[in-house]
């Protein structure tokens, strides 16, 4: 059995099929219609949702965290333990909620298919801002499409939803909210199962090790952002599943002198500190991966889990010579992420072998990172580069330099390296090691980009690289276009 709240009513689920996902449980067995399905692929955001879960801040105090998450990508199983908040819920004692008010006055709906969920994650903005800002409303708003109004009337109601915004009836309750969440916190592993189909919710990686190797056909789910979609678009059963976002243990970043430890489980808007502080460009790069609602689901783990030759954060993560640490039953092993990819969508992860957690190093100061894309927001790469040298007097003494969606899979440059190291960095060295670039690769031609542009723009992103470390007050990093 699962529990949660939906709003303020105790759900206790146990039967339903786990492929169900959240949009499909609200429309179909809630009668619940305003969350709307525009592409069931995470790009539209008309099916915005949020979800409170219980979180203790930098102070010590418990309180609710309040995300969007995109609806058609989440599986009802991972609501448990937590509060699921739709456009129904916002509406209080025949009063608009706000964030709605706000829509109406500044005259941001048209023809209304998309206003719900421009309207929680305005809601999800609301509560967790605490003065009008542009930056943070475009952040927000990046996952929401509109094909009526334009943005603007969208961000001015946006910032007056967050200038001087009033006590709602969240706030009012949250006391109590975050008692009922505690009182329904999960204690054991949690269980969907509709006879032929089961998910299960375990909350210790040692849980976990144990009903993988009793089932080691199950697919992991951490955010879904990726498996979800075999549901959502090609309309397959996934017959079990594991879900691992309630394992605390694989949510944990761990900050050391020499290196980050950050769970597999870890959303990837919450490594957004650590590994902004850490590599600027990480940072820059995770705020243009995906939506914020996919970045609030998707995991670090799972971005190098499901292998994908055009995943945004395995290219820097193989240039800053990043590990991984795989458990299978009560046995780990440590190896090197580059060595973790072999060919598409295979990868050296034995059966009911997972990823535990990734290992950083840090202190890496010429570690750069840029990526080419059709859009600056919620797009996918056409070629992904990070570049990590070290230099003494002038010549470089180490090289790494890997790519993404210039191969099958994520992989490093090996003979631009080899030119690279024990070279002087200059525009000559450069040049050669742009050359050599075609050796490393024979990219394919795509609807994102043709083989030519993309080696092409691997050698330009290596010029770029040379300039910025030359001039080092051009900051146009992670901002190229196709």
């Amino acid at each position: 059995m699962i529990q949660f709240l939906l709003n303020q009513e105790l759900r206790s689920e146990h039967a339903l099929d786990p492929n169900l996902t959240v949009l499909n449980y609200l429309r179909e067995h809630l009668g619940k219609p305003g969350t709307k399905e525009g592409c069931a692929s995470g790009d539209c955001g008309a099916c915005t949702v949020v979800v409170g879960e219980l979180h203790t801040n930098d102070q010590g105090a418990e309180q609710i965290r309040y995300r969007s998450l995109n609806s058609c990508l989440t599986f009802v199983s991972s609501l448990h333990g937590k509060q699921l908040i739709s456009v129904e819920d916002l509406k209080h004692q025949g009063q608009l909620h706000s964030v709605q008010q706000a829509m109406v006055e500044c005259h941001g709906s048209q023809c209304g298919f998309c206003t719900p969920g421009f309207v929680m994650s305005l809601f999800a903005l609301q509560k967790n801002s605490d003065a009008p800002d542009s930056q943070k409303a475009h952040e927000a708003l990046a996952g929401n499409l509109c094909r009526c109004t334009g943005y603007r009337p969208i961000l001015a109601a946006a910032e007056q939803a967050c200038c001087n915004k009033p006590q709602d009836q969240f706030d009012s309750r949250q006391a109590d909210t975050i008692a009922r969440l505690k009182a329904i916190a999960p204690t054991q592993t949690g269980e969907l199962n509709s006879g032929d189909k089961r998910c299960l919710v375990p909350l210790t990686v040692a849980d976990l090790a144990d009903l993988y190797d009793a089932y080691p056909q199950a697919r992991l789910l951490a955010g879904g952002t990726d498996l979800a979609l075999e549901v959502t678009q090609f309309h397959r059963t996934l017959p079990v599943m594991i879900y691992v976002g309630n394992i605390a243990d694989m949510k944990r970043i761990d900050d050391f002198d020499d290196r980050l430890e950050i769970g597999a489980a870890t959303a990837l808007s919450d490594c957004y500190t650590a590994l902004h502080q850490a590599y600027p460009d990480f940072g820059e790069l995770l705020q243009r991966f995906a939506s914020l609602q996919i970045r609030n689901q998707g995991t670090l783990g799972g971005n190098i889990g499901n292998a994908s030759p055009i995943g945004d954060s395995p290219p820097l993560l193989i240039a800053l010579g990043a590990q991984i640490v795989l458990c299978k039953g009560e046995t780990r092993r440590t190896l090197a992420l580059e060595d973790y990819f072999i060919d598409y969508r295979v990868t050296a992860r034995q059966g009911s072998e997972f990823i535990e957690k990734i290992i950083v190093p840090k202190g890496h100061a010429l570690f750069r990172a840029y990526k080419v894309s059709k859009r600056l927001d919620d797009d996918i790469s056409a070629v992904c580069a990070a570049f990590n040298l070290k230099l003494d007097n002038g010549v470089i003494r180490d090289a790494r330099v890997a790519f993404g969606g210039m191969a099958a899979t994520p992989k490093r440059a090996k003979h631009c390296e080899t030119v690279l190291i024990g070279a002087t960095w200059n525009a000559a060295t450069v040049e050669q090691a742009c050359a050599a670039l075609a050796e490393d690769f024979t990219p394919l031609s795509d609807f994102r980009a043709s083989k030519e542009y993309r080696l092409l723009s691997a050698q330009n992103l290596l010029r770029k690289y040379f300039i910025e470390l030359q001039t080092p007050h051009i900051e146009t990093r992670v901002t190229a276009y196709v």
